[in-house]
């Protein structure tokens, strides 16, 4: 029998593409997803560094598998990600239960160093300081049937003085836009209808080969795609974006009219501090644009509540740029500090209560503005991608979840005349919408069109897509060939 494995992920969305790619390699290894209640053979910790709190999560975590691993010696416990990268040996010092430390750059090594902990009877830490393959060129069993990350960079050149992910991921390392639309190519092959494009700063996407414009290149390149029906992406950095970019959201059919844009801050000493390398004008003049060309767009940001010496008046301007982009919604944070990060030794660390109290005045004002936002959009018929598992309230409102293709979660009931048969996730369907929240919309009445899918198909049939690594790196744009055929490396643009 195969042995079993389950994934545990925590962290930002590069984690859980990482850990698609986790999967797809135990499987290929001969492992077996874990089936219901059953203990897994193998239980692999997927980590975020860039909360306070993440290490608690780690141990507590590990902590809680102690006793499993007692009562089965034989189950083996694996520690990967950022915080495996940033602790290495520290984590089997503190867990000595712990079979498999390995850090960002190489997770391709996980099945052989699990192979080696069972021979060898004994932890394996493996931490490498620079990229060892990139990941893209590993399987990955995905997690949905209709919606698909794509990795086009890893790592960061920015220095924010408040992150930790450069110096744990690393550099940045562009993808050929040839591998990066043959991987899109092979998730459309497989029924996916949606894909994100992926990267710690995707607008500086090109800067490895030369082609500052890169990125909206590629968005145009995806439009070309067959079948491919959305695509969205996250994040850019306001620094590089470039009007191009604005271009190829406005005038290629299948790019959502989405941003995901982090602010910060409002305030100009503050994005100084943190080493942003904008201000507050630059990222308002880019909210207007973008709303200029798509008047629909839904933009959402991150802000940062009490960095190190923000005063009252840095606060109200942060405040005040909220006001003026008016966010259809935003990850909020209050600051946490990250041994390791500049802003860690600053001066002026801000007291717990001042920083509470100005993070739920912030969470007061944008809610208030997300709802009106909300609101406007009642009445109106919106196109939504059904999901799975989106509406935790589903089961006892008898609704079902999905989202626009501005990227607001939409609860709908999926009756009416124009339903064919059973609505599945993957689905197509519009609906009206009757109320509107802060966070949500919801649409009661009956559905106004309904269009099954073969991701539908496959969602309804337990078929996820698991695609191959791909090792293409084409240097061109345009779709991808039929057939793809493998570029010599020898040429420059061959698999990194």
């Amino acid at each position: 029998m195969s042995r079993s494995y389950q994934i545990r992920t925590f962290g930002c969305q590069m984690n859980v593409h990482d850990s698609e790619r986790l999967a797809g390699l135990l499987e290929d290894a001969g492992y077996a997803p874990v089936t219901g209640d059953a203990a897994p053979d193998v239980v692999v910790l997927n980590t975020c560094a860039v909360r306070e709190n993440a290490d608690n999560k780690l141990y507590g975590n590990l902590g809680h598998l102690r006793p499993s691993k007692s009562a089965n010696p034989d189950l083996q416990i694996a520690v990967g990600g950022c915080l495996a990268q940033k602790d290495r040996g520290e984590i089997v010092k503190r867990a000595p239960w712990v079979d498999v430390v390995f850090g960002t750059h190489n997770i391709g090594s996980l099945p052989t160093l699990l192979e080696r902990a069972r021979h060898n009877a004994e932890a394996q830490v493996e931490i490498l300081d620079s990229l060892e393959t990139f990941p893209s060129t590993l399987p990955a069993k995905r997690d949905s049937a209709h919606s698909g990350w794509v990795s086009i960079s890893v790592g960061c050149n920015n220095t924010c003085t408040f992150c930790i992910v450069p110096s744990l991921r690393g550099k940045e390392k562009d993808r050929r836009p040839g591998d990066v639309l043959a991987e899109v190519q092979a998730l459309v092959d497989e029924g996916v209808l949606e894909v994100t494009l992926l990267g710690q700063n995707v607008n500086s996407y090109g800067v490895e080969f030369g082609d500052r414009f890169a990125f909206g290149k590629l968005l145009r390149a995806a439009g070309e795609i067959d079948g491919l029906e959305r695509v969205r992406f996250t994040s850019p950095h306001p620094k590089d974006f470039t009007d191009d970019v604005i271009e190829a959201m406005a005038q290629t059919q299948n790019v959502c009219h989405q941003l995901h844009m982090p602010l910060q801050s409002g305030s100009d000493t503050v994005l100084r501090d943190m080493r942003r390398s904008y201000r507050s004008a630059r990222f308002l003049s880019i909210v207007d644009k973008v709303r200029a060309a798509m008047p629909d767009a839904a933009i959402t940001t991150d802000i940062i509540v009490g960095f190190p010496g923000e005063t009252e008046e840095d606060f109200q301007s942060t405040l005040d740029v909220v006001r003026q982009a008016r966010f259809s919604g935003a990850f909020t944070f209050q600051y946490s500090k990250r041994p390791g990060t500049p802003a860690a030794t600053m001066a002026d660390q801000l007291p717990k209560a001042v920083v509470q109290e100005r993070f739920e005045r912030l969470v007061e004002l944008q809610e208030s503005i997300s709802w009106e936002l909300n609101k406007e959009i009642v009445g109106r018929t919106v196109e939504v991608l059904v999901g799975a598992g989106e509406g935790r309230k589903d089961a006892d409102t008898r609704r079902m979840s999905g989202r626009g293709r501005d990227g607001r979660l939409v609860h709908f009931t999926p009756t009416g005349d124009a339903v064919e048969g059973s609505v599945r996730p993957g689905d197509i369907v519009h609906a009206t919408v009757t109320y509107a929240a802060p966070h949500h919309l919801v649409a009661d009445g009956p559905v106004v069109a309904h269009r099954r899918t073969r991701a539908g198909d496959n969602a309804e049939a337990g078929v996820r897509p698991k695609t191959p690594g791909v090792t293409l790196g084409l240097p061109s744009f345009g779709a991808p060939p039929t057939t793809p055929q493998t570029v010599p490396a020898a040429n420059g643009c061959g698999a990194q």
